[in-house]
């Protein structure tokens, strides 16, 4: 189990490079080259932040990327939800066969509260954080 997926990296790496070149307008093919990221899987992750109201788009000659909130306000966890849906760690091993003792299930408590924790750690990671 990865904890952070591929596009989510990809992500927060876009984002950490646009937030260093504060207020400056970067291209995908800039990102794309700084980051060694695909063009293509590149820009339909921008596209996708750009949607969320994490980018603001600029289109046309000279066009690119700038952030459209502080770096101190985009969260890695927000990020994680949009590219990777709902944080869970703890899935039943039968999937969608209800376990008989699924509220007795002393493993299920105990990952409850590792996932409790990791949560409350990852809504506190933040770009600007990162960029320190």
């Amino acid at each position: 189990m990865k904890l952070i997926n591929r596009d989510t990296d990809y992500a927060l790496r876009a984002l950490s490079f646009i937030a260093k070149h504060n207020k400056e307008i970067i291209t995908v093919s800039e990102l794309a080259e700084e980051l060694k990221i695909p063009r293509p899987f590149l820009r339909k992750i921008l596209q996708i932040l750009n949607k969320k109201g994490i980018l603001k788009s600029n289109r046309g000659i000279g066009g690119g990327f700038v952030l459209a909130k502080p770096p101190r306000k985009i969260f890695l966890f927000d990020l994680m939800e949009i590219f990777q849906g709902k944080f869970s760690l703890n899935e039943c091993l039968f999937k969608k066969l209800i376990c008989p003792d699924k509220n007795k299930c002393a493993l299920r408590g105990k990952i409850n509260n590792i996932e409790k924790y990791v949560v409350s750690e990852l809504e506190n990671i933040t770009v600007g954080a990162l960029l320190k």
